[in-house]
């Protein structure tokens, strides 16, 4: 079940002309068969196959698998994965994390410096744009109409129904990090044409109300709960990534949605999830078992799925200097992936979850491009709860968590203590408790109500969410990411960290698009 099968079909059928495609980063065919959208979902296993491959657009950078027939062009195809996109924009360009690596303009994201024609931000913009193109695509094969026109009735109906919804969710969900990422950004639909046209650029308060009124009206469409095949998604996943869009609702579309977020957090908190009782169980080769806390998770397979992106990455990157790759159940390390003092301060040295290695490390960062300059982390790894690798030593077995019953429960907090309706202080504070709980093994690490603060759980969440990608948004929410107002080891371009220019708030869009498509304009500052 843990096995993504990526299937293969005509470009046309599924890539909108994004009109910078053509530049820098092409996106490329998945294959040169002349056949038609239409010829393919004659077939009935064709409807299961391609929601595959959207699903295998988060895991997996291409076709073939750890590389070769990439989905985007112009990177590195490690580079251009999904999720290791995501984690260089949501932390890598935060206090949780640096890199020692000198590959064209990597640093520039832990500077806060990048520019418009950065090709790291590029990558990040074309991917989500090509998960976007897909789900259009697979959207518009499965009206009722079509439906009807191919006599898919009965059982094969309701599946398609839920498949349906689900890849609105996938493209919701992209189209949230477009969101967060970009703000303004061009905007294409399942309803739009396919072929070469410039598409019109969409507003970040459009948009958030485009994404909001999608997931409310797939949810009663999709499944119930931890009721779905594992690794796709269900009403949870909607309920959590409407309250992550509703938490930030002041960053997007200037403004407070803190009763609805806590409206849809009860939903989750009241579904039957339960916290793992060993937070590291969560970071593990079999964490498949967690499915108690996994809400919404992208799978693993050291053979099935195989990629230079996604737990790989997490994993390899984050291992140098005197570390035993043995310790993590892999191959070898790539020595890059550190954090800085600022982040380490953050822990209590009782926390559980200050998983570092410092054994040879120091906790000044002098020199951005030693290893050992900066505790390394240890949270991901490719060993079971048992202490055994996963079934490859090259590739993990690690899922990538999205979404956790924690990041729930710390939610709910934060959106009482900004005045959400719905919710009770008491009950916060019991949630946070919870949490602590399972990091200090005990109620030593208990905070009292006085103690619940905003600031407070701004570094919880850091402690117990941090290298998932959430970083960016808390400290975008928090107004603490570009700017003075928090300052950390690097960021402006300094050792000792420099403010930097609140343009960094947002990514530029890609200059390739600006240059091609003039209906778009680029984000203040750039």
């Amino acid at each position: 079940m843990k096995k993504l099968k990526v299937f293969t079909i005509i470009t046309a059928a599924f890539l909108i002309a994004f009109s910078s495609c053509m530049k820098d980063l092409d996106t490329v065919p998945l294959d040169d068969t002349e056949i038609t959208a239409a010829e393919i979902f004659e077939d009935p296993a064709a409807y299961r196959e391609i929601l595959a491959k959207l699903y295998a657009g988060l895991a997996v950078s291409g076709q073939q698998g750890p590389a070769g027939m990439p989905d985007i062009g112009g990177i590195d195809e490690g580079f251009g994965q999904y999720l290791r996109a995501m984690y260089y924009h949501q932390v890598l360009t935060t206090d949780e994390a640096v890199i020692g690596w000198d590959d064209q303009t990597i640093k520039d994201l832990v500077y806060q410096s990048w520019t418009a024609s950065d090709v790291f931000v590029a990558a990040m913009y074309y991917r989500i744009f090509y998960q976007i193109a897909l789900a259009n695509e697979y959207i518009r094969q499965t009206t009722d109409n079509l439906l009807d026109d191919r006599g898919v009735t009965g059982e094969l109906r309701e599946q398609v129904t839920v498949y349906r919804a689900e890849a609105r969710f996938l493209r919701a969900y992209s189209y949230w990090h477009a969101l967060d990422i970009f703000g303004n950004v061009p905007f294409v639909t399942d309803k739009d044409p396919i072929g070469a046209f410039l598409p019109e650029q969409t507003n970040t308060s459009d948009l958030f109300d485009y994404i909001e009124s999608e997931l409310i009206e797939i949810i009663p469409l999709m499944k119930e709960p931890r009721t779905n095949v594992y690794g796709r998604v269900d009403r949870a996943a909607a309920w959590m990534l409407l309250a992550k869009l509703y938490m930030n609702a002041e960053v997007y579309a200037n403004q407070a949605k803190y009763t609805e977020a806590l409206t849809y957090l009860n939903q989750v908190i009241n579904a039957g999830f339960s916290l793992e009782d060993e937070y590291a169980h969560l970071f593990n080769a079999d964490n498949y078992l967690s499915d108690n806390e996994i809400i919404m998770r992208v799978p693993y397979h050291g053979i099935e799925t195989q990629t230079f992106g996604g737990t790989t990455f997490l994993i390899k990157a984050a291992i140098g200097g005197d570390m035993e790759v043995a310790d993590s159940g892999v191959d070898d390390g790539w020595g890059g992936l550190r954090t800085t003092p600022e982040f380490v301060s953050l822990f209590d040295e009782n926390d559980g979850r200050a998983m570092f290695f410092t054994d040879g490390q120091t906790l000044e960062i002098s020199n951005l491009s030693d290893f050992q300059n900066g505790y390394a982390i240890r949270k991901f790894t490719n060993l079971t709860r048992d202490g055994e690798p996963g079934s490859n030593l090259q590739h993990p077995d690690t899922d990538w968590p999205i979404f956790r019953l924690a990041d729930a429960y710390l939610m709910y907090a934060e959106a009482v203590l900004r005045g959400g309706s719905g919710g009770s202080s008491a009950t916060a504070l019991e949630l946070v408790n919870t949490i602590r709980e399972r990091a200090f093994g005990d109620n030593s690490g208990n905070i009292t109500a006085g103690q619940l603060t905003l600031d407070f759980i701004l570094d919880e969440r850091g402690r117990e969410l941090y290298w998932e990608g959430h970083r960016r948004t808390d400290l975008l929410r928090y107004g603490r990411f570009a700017g003075d107002a928090y300052i950390w080891s690097w960021k402006g371009e300094s050792r000792d960290g420099l403010p930097t220019n609140t343009r960094y708030n947002l990514f530029p869009i890609p200059d390739a698009d600006i240059t091609a498509n003039p209906n778009l304009v680029q984000n203040p500052g750039y």
